[in-house]
């Protein structure tokens, strides 16, 4: 990834325009939403919905395994089994 500068002028209310380029990394467009990440003195920017699915994934990060899916099959079988449990309690005799 390459690394460059960009800089924005802060206005009155504390609105920035994020550059062009920056926008263009990040990913985002008009009507996109960003974060802010602020660690001490430093602050970063990022794609909301990106940064929101990199937490998701750090959060699930082993949860397969706890539910002993190591496998395509794994995750099969289990929806197979899901979709039985919910057809007999939908359709009780």
């Amino acid at each position: 990834m390459a690394t460059f500068i960009d800089n924005a002028k802060v206005m009155a209310k504390g609105q920035v325009t994020i550059p062009k380029d920056v926008r263009n990394v990040l990913g985002v467009s008009n009507g996109d939403r960003v974060s802010f990440i602020v660690e001490g003195n430093t602050v970063r920017i990022v794609n909301s919905a990106v940064y929101a699915m990199q937490v998701l994934q750090q959060e699930m990060k082993g949860e397969a395994d706890k539910a002993g899916l190591k496998a395509d099959d794994d995750v099969v079988r289990l929806v197979s089994e899901m979709r039985k449990e919910n057809d007999t309690n939908e359709n009780p005799d």
